[in-house]
């Protein structure tokens, strides 16, 4: 008797996935990377002033911060897939009337809207969407969206360089706008969907019994309650202060170390492939330790490279510290979403997440200014290294003393099944 032979179905989930890395690429590709290429130009042809035009941009993220929370609180309740499309399509039309900004009143609104927009589009919702569709193959998931959308501004700031020399800003701007628009609202209109139980589904694909066994009962309120969400908020919020600050004056730290700019730009640059490194080697060890194993880890690894940059600027040093920082920011992005998901589950994960991102936002973007000021202060980076390099290590003590369960006594954490 011939044996028939059907292959196995590939989960859906994974053709969201999939999607979400292509539109999370482009999104930051068009409304973040390109951005960096466009200051110098409007600049000239406009006659506002840096600090105007950085100013707008860091409106727009504070704004994608704030609005996070309401943005989960959606995805919690109704799912992606409108959400994530009508986001697109207003960040479209937000590019392309950016390109067409005349004043500078006129700029400030569209950059507000981007940064709503942002909310919708960006990171934090994918992470949402990831979450909801997987459990025990959760990391991996992440990890291959965050791989694929980490070379985007590999991609992108090249490309808009090239359409800016090829036909000047605001034609660039246009049409990176319509990129945008034809990419992002297709893949999120088409392939997204709400939960994996919509479709008949179970998250990995799981059987019915075993998803049942693993979905916690959360109450969000005694989860805004607990030391446990607070600490970790804490932690993550020094980490992203010290990741912030150093990254932004990366290239005058070490200008002011007597490295000559040209090689300061080339260590920046490799930072980002770094960063794709450090996600590449996440993959195997979050499938064999827990979260918060590879979230002190990662705190660890943030330290050393900020020690690192104390004991000299030698060659040897500096690429040691491309290297831990890199690698430092590539797994921090992985692992923030990570430890939330398996200490709270799926069910209120965009509203929690979102939450914390409130806080991460205020300090991503004031501390850039902050080592400003301390830089302006001692007339060198060396004290900004040293605080950074504490809140580092603070980062780490307050993950080791996380308290035991996520919720109370009563409530043991919620773990993956790591087997």
């Amino acid at each position: 008797m011939k044996r028939s032979w059907k292959r196995p179905s590939i989960y859906y989930g994974w053709y969201i996935a999939l999607a979400l890395s292509i539109t999370e690429a482009v999104s930051y590709g068009v409304m973040v990377y390109a951005f960096t290429v466009m200051i110098a130009p409007m600049e000239a042809d406009l006659g506002w002033s840096r600090a105007e035009i950085s100013g707008a941009f860091s409106l727009s993220l504070l704004l994608t911060g704030f609005i996070a929370f309401p943005v989960g609180y959606w995805l919690d309740r109704h799912g992606s897939r409108l959400l994530m499309t009508v986001g697109s399509i207003g960040a479209t039309i937000m590019v392309l009337l950016w390109s067409q900004v005349d004043t500078y009143p006129e700029f400030i609104v569209v950059m507000a809207l981007m940064g709503v927009c942002g909310a919708a589009i960006l990171y934090e919702p994918a992470f949402v969407v990831v979450a909801t569709w997987f459990l025990r193959k959760r990391g991996t998931a992440i990890t291959v969206m965050t791989l694929i959308a980490g070379f985007s501004s590999t991609i992108f700031i090249p490309l808009a360089d090239a359409l800016l020399v090829a036909y000047g800003w605001r034609q660039a701007i246009f049409i990176l706008g319509v990129l945008l628009g034809l990419i992002t609202i297709p893949l999120h209109a088409l392939v997204l969907r709400g939960k994996p139980a919509d479709m008949g589904l179970q998250p990995d694909g799981a059987t019915e019994a075993a998803a049942k066994q693993k979905q916690p009962d959360i109450n969000l309120r005694a989860v805004l309650r607990s030391r446990y969400f607070w600490i970790l908020t804490l932690a993550f919020s020094f980490s992203t202060l010290s990741i912030s600050a150093v990254r932004v004056h990366f290239v005058p730290l070490l200008i002011s170390m007597n490295i000559h700019p040209s090689s300061a730009a080339l260590a920046s640059g490799a930072i980002g492939l770094m960063q794709v490194a450090g996600r590449v080697i996440f993959v195997p060890l979050e499938r064999r330790f827990s979260s918060k194993t590879m979230v002190i880890a990662v705190f660890l690894l943030l330290a050393s490279a900020m020690a690192t940059m104390l004991l000299g600027s030698a060659a040897p040093l500096i690429f040691v510290f491309v290297a831990l920082f890199g690698m430092a920011i590539g797994a921090h992005t992985l692992s923030r979403p990570l430890i939330v998901a398996d200490s709270y589950g799926a069910a209120f994960f965009g509203r929690i997440s979102s939450l914390m991102v409130v806080f991460l936002t205020l300090t991503g973007t004031t501390a850039p200014f902050a080592a400003g000021l301390i830089f302006d202060l001692f007339a060198s980076y060396r004290p900004l290294l040293f605080l950074v390099t504490a809140l580092s290590l603070l980062a780490v003590v307050l993950t080791l003393f996380l308290p035991q369960h996520p919720l109370d006594p009563g409530q043991g954490p919620i773990t993956r099944d790591t087997d």
